[in-house]
């Protein structure tokens, strides 16, 4: 009897020496530092103005979040980032811009700006550096940039309204960036798509503005694009 639970004790004591080494090989497996973290979805960067920013609609309406679910839709695994602001300037977005390429790593950046510029009378030099430095620093960074160009009212006079407009095909040329000509160009001649101020878009416009922009930038989603 007494040899027989001799035997039995180092049974008994291995058992629960594999047992307890099989548990703390699980805990390790488990622990944060274990699991494999899956690489984050390439971003999305807009540098915008209210037009962007969802001004005066309900949240979630804008362009910009149409074009996080559009994203998903079409099986592009991008993530969006929206950083407009009601009534930035090229000078606002280039000073913010350094940050937000550091922060984000956007693998695209959509620079809709230069229309507050315009309506605050800044000159077109100005205006024209800030936006070469925005597309300077988001190539530089890595991204990949779309250029969305504004028109003005004819109020400004003509010369500066045109060379306003130039502007950006000018640009985009020059810095071999994608273009959108005119944000606007299926809202403007739709009077019921414009909020009170005549200014910003209503909610039934953001889709007109996302199908207006997702031409040019479609075409830089594709290497990161989900096919499966």
């Amino acid at each position: 009897m007494e040899e027989d639970m001799r035997e039995k004790i180092p049974n008994v004591g291995r058992r629960r020496m594999l047992a307890a080494c099989c548990a703390t090989a699980v805990a390790l497996l488990c622990s944060p530092a274990a699991v494999a973290q899956a690489p984050s979805a390439p971003a999305v960067l807009v540098l915008g103005d209210s037009l962007s920013a969802e001004y005066g609609i309900a949240r979630g309406t804008g362009w910009v979040s149409l074009l996080q679910e559009r994203l998903r839709r079409e099986r592009f695994d991008y993530s969006v980032v929206n950083a407009s602001i009601s009534g930035e300037t090229t000078v606002g977005g280039k000073t913010r811009l350094p940050d937000l390429l550091k922060r984000h790593k956007p693998a695209v950046v959509v620079v809709e700006l230069g229309a507050n510029d315009a309506l605050r009378g800044f000159s077109l030099p100005s205006t024209e550096a800030n936006l070469r430095a925005i597309i300077g620093d988001a190539q530089k960074a890595g991204a990949k940039v779309v250029l969305v160009g504004m028109r003005i009212p004819p109020n400004y006079g003509a010369d500066y309204t045109e060379r306003f407009f130039g502007l950006f095909p000018k640009l985009a040329k020059e810095y071999r960036t994608e273009l959108v000509p005119f944000f606007l160009d299926k809202v403007v001649t739709r009077p019921d798509w414009f909020q009170e101020d005549r200014i910003h878009p209503t909610s039934a416009a953001q889709s007109a503005l996302l199908d207006t922009v997702w031409p040019a930038l479609k075409p830089l989603l594709r290497t990161s694009a989900k096919t499966g």
